[in-house]
């Protein structure tokens, strides 16, 4: 919760009207459509489109890509008018800035965390990306990035630089979401699998219980820094 802003909750690899309905009911801040074809999530852009339509004014719209080329993301950004870009690759710094430039939209930068190491990372995307997403590392076999449901060791935020804005990721649900939050204390949480009932299979229940328990655990923790 940092920098006074809004605390923001996303709920990612939505591909329903049903399931992106139960999102904007429960209150995200944010919803994700993934552009990964090897992810159990992914959407067709005419899909895509026509979840943007429901959601568009009534939350942000994140369009995530892996490793696409500033062509490609110009397009999309075009097609789709979302509101941020997630690039949840190997981009680089250089790459995330180059890609910011061609969506002309704020961009949060995924990185993988499994060590203390990985975290040195993080300050080469200060200034190219808007906001800095902290996942769980894939498994070295998996097809396609990001948590598979599980959390990394959220003890080693400690390190990170206070003033660093960033929203957790990783094996969250709405069983331990509320303490992340209480031991990282992030801008924002970013859930995926941890609201489904089965691989990209949405949990209108989950999503709901989700959402009230981080919008909680975020505002005691806003109340403890103002006591």
């Amino acid at each position: 919760m940092s920098n006074g802003s809004p605390f923001l909750i996303k709920i990612c690899g939505l591909s329903t009207p049903e399931t992106l309905e139960a999102a904007l009911a429960a209150g995200a801040d944010m919803i994700g459509l993934n552009f990964h074809p090897k992810s159990p999530r992914y959407v067709t852009l005419e899909r895509a489109k026509q979840l943007a339509a429901i959601a568009r004014g009534r939350t942000q719209i994140v369009a995530l890509v892996v490793d696409w080329s500033e062509q490609q993301a110009a397009e999309l950004a075009e097609a789709l008018k979302p509101d941020w870009f997630q690039f949840h690759g190997r981009e680089t710094p250089e790459q995330t800035a180059a890609l910011r430039r061609a969506v002309g939209r704020p961009v949060m930068k995924a990185l993988g965390i499994a060590t203390a190491e990985d975290l040195k990372a993080v300050a080469g995307y200060r200034d190219a990306a808007d906001l800095i997403l902290l996942d769980a590392k894939p498994p070295k076999d998996a097809a396609f990035p990001g948590g598979h449901g599980k959390p990394f060791d959220w003890g080693l935020l400690a390190s990170l630089d206070p003033s660093q804005r960033f929203m957790l990721s990783g094996g969250l649900d709405p069983a331990n979401v509320a303490e992340a939050i209480g031991i990282t204390r992030p801008a924002g949480v970013d859930v995926s699998s941890g609201v489904e009932s089965a691989p990209g299979v949405k949990d209108p229940a989950r999503i709901a219980e989700f959402i009230a328990s981080a919008r909680k655990a975020a505002a005691a923790g806003q109340e403890s820094l103002s006591a």
